[in-house]
């Protein structure tokens, strides 16, 4: 059984404090067509200027997929990317409702702009009525727009969200993507290179223990990784599965 290991070092778990999420160190397998099409609109906003012709089906996509799967992650990574670009943009989720209310009142000054405006949505599913109803307002202000973008992500397909019938076809009117978690072994392949790219070398063992014992998302993973390269500077140890249960103040018994 999985358990939730203490974290007695906040340098080291501090996973509040993990690396900012980018495309280039989203884990794509299984999901190289979303995260195409996500460069895809990277590269329309490097000239800061989009025509007037850019189609809507290119500006409007939601992805879904179970926690773990990297829906968040592949949010803030273009929020990243365009906050980079020097581009106007919001980040909107069910728990900061006065976002709502700045969403609108942008947009409407963002119309006629040529320059792009990038909003994205977390969660979706959480929405309470007010914002569902907020939402389906920006729909319709983007549908009327030249340059801005909605990015949206869940945890369903549109058909299946918990949200009033006619923003659920509204949100589908665009590119709709699920995300595929990983597989164990694309996790532990994964882990394995990040490693050994840090010059670190995690036995099959530790990439076995962990999966089985510590959080499964690839995050708290990586965070973990970054934890036992700084622990092992620490102590002048190699990564050990002892040094990872001491790390973690893990039970001493083996995974069964």
């Amino acid at each position: 059984m999985t358990f939730s290991p203490a974290l007695p070092r906040q340098f080291a778990l501090d996973l509040s404090h993990a690396r900012q999420a980018k495309l280039d160190n989203f884990l794509a397998t299984g999901n190289t067509d979303l995260l195409n099409q996500l460069h895809a609109v990277k590269t329309s906003w490097l000239g800061n200027k989009i025509g007037a012709n850019n189609p809507l089906n290119q500006r409007w996509i939601y992805w879904w997929g179970e926690s773990g799967s990297g829906c968040t992650h592949l949010l803030k990574a273009m929020q990243s990317e365009a906050i980079e670009l020097s581009l106007n943009t919001l980040f909107l989720e069910a728990q900061n409702p006065s976002h709502w209310i700045q969403a609108e009142e942008n947009l409407t000054k963002w119309y006629e702009q040529t320059q792009a405006n990038v909003i994205c949505i977390d969660d979706i599913e959480q929405l309470d009525e007010r914002q569902q109803a907020s939402l389906f307002r920006i729909l319709n202000l983007i549908q009327a727009s030249q340059a801005s973008f909605i990015l949206m992500c869940g945890k369903t397909a549109p058909a299946n969200l918990k949200l009033r019938e006619d923003l659920r076809t509204r949100i589908a009117w665009g590119l709709v993507y699920q995300l595929h978690t990983l597989s164990d072994q694309d996790k532990m392949a994964a882990l394995k290179q990040a490693a050994q790219d840090r010059g670190l070398v995690l036995s099959a063992e530790i990439l076995e223990w962990l999966l089985k014992r510590f959080f499964r998302d690839m995050p708290s993973l990586m965070g973990l990784l970054d934890a036992l390269d700084a622990y092992s500077l620490e102590t002048k140890r190699a990564i050990t599965l002892p040094l990872v249960r001491e790390l973690l103040q893990a039970p001493g018994k083996s995974a069964s």
